[in-house]
């Protein structure tokens, strides 16, 4: 395959275009491919994404493998042909001549409304409902290879057609594609839903339900790690720590808007004594009414209010992932009421426990941004411009690199978003922190001013890591399952080389726990070096080897998960050993 040849002169946004253009030609490609070998076939849609590109089929029989690489085969002759994409227009009543059989093509025509211009891209014999844009011609798709295929509901929705969505990615040099080909390697290694089973994290039951995650001993430990030291941070830096329960009467839903805005989301109601209630989706109301508890002074302000706070929202089944897109998880929430004199502090406070906190997890590199204020929206524009410019402020005095996102804010504030980026390059958002304009006004929120009147206090609502459910699984990835030795849930494992050294690693074992190390003795009858490559598939940073030398010496022959020997070790040096590396993040 050729490269592009003008791609090393290109800015990243330049690059960017040319990805877009080169990805979407790349799924009108694979498309005419399909229909070549799968006359039949009905088209879905194939839009490019971040990676590569996709396209959804209805076919008689499923794809395999062996198709795919016929697909890709005939798609190499389409890109050396050269085939320029050609634009074309077409009237409304032309379309049901125009895509005959194609059902699914004709769907979209009649959603889009009249006054919007119909338009179709072509390359050869083949013809697409497209608005662009493309390449100048096939030749320039320059490095593309056909992934997987995967299930996906016409339209995202269940209770549509089953079509067949073929995956593929397209770069603008072999090497980028080689390099991404090679990343996405390693990330199917990392699948937190692999090393999930593998490690004993977590699992998910159809008996329990779709996106419900069930947490073992194991993943309950990391997870409890990973709260805890939340807790401990958020303490330190002034936060009160609540709790809300999981229902709310249909009323509370109404007055935040939930119900009016975000419905769709939400589970069905249950009656409770003749009135309604509804799992929360969100934690703020329940936040907001322990603001509104009492009469606020502006000497009470700021309020910060943290909440591990579980909330449950209903996501169609066809985008659940593992522990990243889940219908109940735990949000690390936090609301802060403050007044519009604090809010530049409290801007500047949030991101340092957002570096602390993510920091100590083994993230360093993030992608951040500034949402303003779309075209729609609510509140003061004084207020508005007065939060941005904050928002900013605090960006600028931490000397943070950032884009701004011109009129990406939600109706209701503008707002920060923190992506961080894991050891192979991933972006993955956590943070986000939103100011919110409506809920104050919506609850009637007050406080009392140095001058006796009463003000409207500024809402700031924020998460850190997102939710624990989402961040336990980019953990998980980030490190491989190799979690450091202060996050593993299993630090040591003794492996007594025969029956008879089972006593002495349990005292050893015992000696550990006493140290606060989290310990486990392989007691199988098994073979050592079994148990030494069990202990390495478990990721478990150290396999402490005991038999006749280490027991007369008080001692423990020590190798580490990546294979290294560094035998015998007297039991208190290697719990200083354990001690440093918890201390170092190690």
């Amino acid at each position: 395959m050729a490269s592009s040849p003008q791609a090393t002169n290109l800015d990243e946004q330049e690059l960017r275009d040319l990805r877009y253009r080169m990805r979407h030609s790349a799924a009108h490609v694979m498309a005419d491919a399909v229909l070549q070998l799968f006359p039949e076939a009905r088209m879905g849609v194939g839009p490019p994404t971040d990676d590569g590109f996709y396209y959804d089929f209805e076919v008689s029989r499923p794809f395999t493998p062996e198709d795919l690489e016929s697909i890709e085969a005939l798609m190499r002759e389409r890109v050396a042909g050269a085939h320029p994409f050609v634009r074309g227009e077409f009237a409304r009543n032309d379309a049901p001549a125009m895509f005959a059989d194609q059902p699914y093509k004709l769907e979209i025509i009649e959603d889009i409304p009249d006054e919007e211009e119909l338009t179709t891209y072509s390359h050869g014999i083949f013809t697409d409902l497209c608005q662009g844009p493309h390449v100048a011609s096939t030749d320039q798709i320059y490095a593309f290879k056909l992934l997987s295929v995967a299930g996906a509901y016409w339209r995202g929705d269940e209770r549509r057609p089953m079509l067949q969505r073929i995956y593929g990615t397209a770069w603008e040099t072999q090497e980028a594609l080689d390099d991404y080909l090679t990343r996405l390697g390693e990330a199917e290694r990392r699948d937190h839903r692999r090393l999930g089973r593998q490690l004993g994290l977590f699992s998910i039951h159809e008996e329990v339900g779709p996106g419900l995650i069930i947490w073992h001993p194991k993943g309950a430990v990391v997870r409890s790690i990973a709260e805890d030291f939340w807790r401990k941070l958020h303490r330190e830096r002034g936060y009160d720590l609540v709790y809300s329960p999981h229902v709310g009467r249909s009323n509370l839903w109404e007055t935040s808007g939930h119900l009016d805005f975000y419905r769709d989301s939400m589970y069905a109601s249950m009656d409770v004594e003749g009135q309604e209630y509804f799992l929360k989706p969100m934690n703020c109301p329940f936040h907001i009414m322990v603001y509104k508890s009492s009469l606020r002074s502006y000497r009470n302000l700021p309020m910060r209010l943290g909440e591990l706070g579980t909330v449950y929202r209903y996501e169609r089944s066809g985008t659940l992932h593992g522990t990243m897109r889940v219908r109940g998880f735990t949000q690390d929430d936090a609301h802060i009421f403050c007044r519009p004199d604090q809010v530049e502090d409290e801007v500047l406070g949030v991101l340092d426990l957002t570096f602390d906190l993510v920091g100590a997890f083994g993230f360093t590199d993030y992608v951040i941004s500034l949402s303003t204020r779309p075209e729609k929206s609510v509140g003061d524009p004084e207020m508005w411009d007065h939060a941005t410019e904050s928002l900013r402020r605090a960006l600028d005095s931490r000397g943070l690199t950032y884009e701004v996102d011109e009129g990406g804010g939600a109706f209701y504030g503008p707002k920060i978003d923190l992506k961080i980026k894991d050891a192979i390059g991933r972006e993955w958002q956590c943070t986000t922190v939103q100011f919110d304009f409506n809920l104050p006004q919506r609850f009637d929120l007050t406080f009392q001013g140095s001058d006796g009147g009463q003000h409207r206090p500024y809402m700031v609502h924020r998460a850190i890591l997102g939710s624990i459910e989402r961040f336990v699984g980019v953990l998980t990835e980030h490190y491989g399952g190799a979690f450091p030795a202060w996050l593993a849930p299993v630090q040591a494992v003794l492996i007594p080389i025969v029956d008879r050294h089972i006593d002495y690693a349990e005292q050893v074992a015992q000696q550990l726990r006493d140290a606060n190390c989290r310990v486990e003795v392989d007691a199988r009858s098994e073979r050592m070096n079994l148990k030494i490559r069990d202990a390495q598939t478990q990721k478990i940073p150290y396999m402490l080897v005991v038999g006749d030398k280490e027991a007369e010496a008080s001692a423990v022959a020590v190798r580490t998960r990546s294979g290294e020997n560094l035998g015998p070790i007297p039991v208190p040096d290697f719990m200083e050993r354990l001690a440093a590396d918890v201390t170092s993040g190690q």
